[in-house]
């Protein structure tokens, strides 16, 4: 008898490796650009539009390394560029390794 091999369930997207957050009228808006090519955007939840900037790079950079921690099982590390202008900046997303397992209470 044959035993059925399970398929390893891929991420639903690839590593990130950029990072572009953007000040808006609206709010914090943020593009995430993976190792494939591909791009996701989005806005920044509870993230208000007059947040200092220093903040919402902040709150950018967890999301980022808890999206990849849950999807990837990695810790990553969010370098931010020196900003080109007061409304826009860029980070590149650089892997550290695997996340180390935190035990369940």
């Amino acid at each position: 008898m044959r035993r059925r091999r399970e398929k390893k369930r891929r991420p639903p997207f690839p590593l990130p490796n950029a990072l572009v957050l953007l000040s808006t009228p609206d709010g914090w808006r943020y593009s995430l650009f993976d190792v494939r090519g591909g791009m996701t955007c989005g806005a920044l939840p509870d993230v208000p539009a007059d947040v200092d900037p220093r903040e919402a790079r902040a709150a950018a950079a967890r999301m980022v390394t808890q999206l990849v921690r849950q999807f990837h099982e990695a810790d990553v590390d969010v370098v931010w560029e020196p900003p080109h202008d007061d409304r826009s900046w860029t980070a590149q997303v650089q892997v550290l390794g695997a996340a180390e397992k935190q035990s369940q209470p």
